[in-house]
């Protein structure tokens, strides 16, 4: 593997992150997307998987999202909303089942493996630099 397979690696990883950044800013954007009717569903979260695959034009391992799915094993939670339309006879209306802070925990993380990347792009790319300068000098 050279430099340049580095920097191939380290990109997938990036865009795989900022996927993921992508479904948590989702995620944080409907957290107060109630059911609009009485027994309705309100906003589901998601969840991104991640896949290891070895690129065939390449032959490098690389990641890749594996699926955006719905969480169907975290339970909607209810608010005591008497006014809202989608309140039901004692005034309680289903919420997503969507955490903030869980959300922004995984979008720390994302953006932390994501710099990680950045960094690893950046010291492959100033290692190519300081071998042409070599080469040249």
């Amino acid at each position: 593997m050279d430099i340049s397979d580095s920097i191939v690696i380290a990109a997938a990883g990036m865009r795989a992150q900022g996927a993921r950044l992508r479904v948590v800013t989702e995620n944080l954007a409907n957290a107060d997307s109630a059911a609009k009717e009485p027994g309705g569903e309100p906003y589901r979260r998601k969840v991104i998987t991640f896949r290891n695959e070895v690129d065939r034009a390449t032959g490098l391992p690389l990641v890749r999202v594996g699926s955006i799915e719905p969480d169907t094993r975290t339970p909607f939670s209810m608010a005591l909303r008497p006014g809202h339309p989608g309140a039901d006879a004692n005034g309680y209306v289903r919420m997503p089942n969507v955490e903030s802070l869980i959300e922004v925990a995984d979008a720390r993380e994302a953006q932390r493996s994501y710099d990680a990347n950045l960094g690893m792009i950046e010291q492959a790319r100033a290692m190519i630099t300081r071998t042409i300068d070599m080469l040249r000098g």
